[in-house]
This record gives structure tokens, sequence and C-alpha cells, in this order.
């Protein structure tokens, strides 16, 4: 506590009110640097979520599969530098519930898998649109100009929280 109080210690009266009549005023510059990822839904409920320079991105499942798949017991992974096509099986996913398919929403090559999931694959379940270290996405990938193109193909957040809530009706 000594420490802070010697930092709070009253400036020289002079020196307060020579600032308070100086015309200079002193800004101290704000940025905000934006979030540019794009993340993107399928109907199948995968999302894709690139980069801002669209060359890398990461895949995985919608909060909205991992709910209705109830408790996931495993996920097959994707083999590192697979090339796959939009729509093609990248993995799978076991849960006390059921088995699924987790399909490519863009076409893109496998750079990497989430080997966190091999041995806690409920991960998927607490954070499944994580991509961070700790995180359920399945695969980071690499993205080629087709798979940019396919990108479009697919639902931004919003289109995809309404195709949710019409599926639950």
């Amino acid at each position: 506590m000594a420490s802070i109080a010697r930092c709070l210690r009253i400036a020289r009266p002079s020196a307060v009110s020579a600032f308070a009549q100086s015309s200079v005023r002193i800004a101290r510059p704000f940025s905000v640097t934006a979030n540019n990822e794009v993340r993107k839904y399928t109907r199948e409920h995968e999302w894709v979520e690139l980069s801002d320079d669209k060359k890398t991105g990461f895949v995985g499942i919608s909060s909205y599969a991992a709910k209705a798949l109830g408790d996931v017991v495993f996920v097959e992974l994707p083999e590192e530098g697979k090339e796959i096509q939009a729509g093609d099986a990248l993995g799978a996913v076991e849960s006390v519930k059921s088995a699924s398919d987790i399909n490519a929403p863009i076409s893109c090559k496998v750079v990497a898998a989430n080997m966190t999931l091999e041995e806690a694959p409920s991960t998927i379940n607490k954070a499944p649109e994580d991509h961070s270290a700790s995180g359920g996405w399945v695969a980071k990938i690499q993205v080629s100009e087709e798979g940019i193109a396919d990108l479009e193909k697919l639902m931004d957040e919003a289109a995809y929280k309404e195709f949710t809530a019409s599926e639950d009706h």
C-alpha cells in the first residue's frame, strides 16, 4: 500500500495551474483492431471461420449440433495434408445419442487436427465454436480460391440462427 500512496502524491500547485491554463490539449490515441474473421455455417451444422486474409481457417460443429448430439464420446479427426471438397466427410463425431459425419463446409486442405479431441472428446460439448487451444474446433485448414467461392454459398450467423429456429418447430 505504501507504494500506491507514493504514486498518489499531490502535484505542485504551480504545475497544476500552469497545465490548466495551457491551451495545449493532450490526447491519447485510441484504436480498435477490427475483427475481420469470417464465420459461416452449413445446413448440416458445421461452421468455418477464415482469417482476415482468407487463406487459413478453422472448421468445427455448431453449438446447436453439439447440444443436439448430447455428450460426445468419440471424435474421428481428419488426416493432416488431406485435400477435401466441400460436402465431403472431414471426420465424424459419436455421442451417447448418435453418430454423424462432419462434412467440410468448403473445399480446403487440412493443415492440423485438434488432437485435444482424441483425449477429451467432450471438449466439443463445452466449446464447439471456439478455435483457441482449448476449444472444440476439429481442423485447421488452408483455403484455395475454390474454397473462398464455396464460402459464398454458406449462411452467416443471423441466417443460421433463423434456420435453426425453424428446425426447432
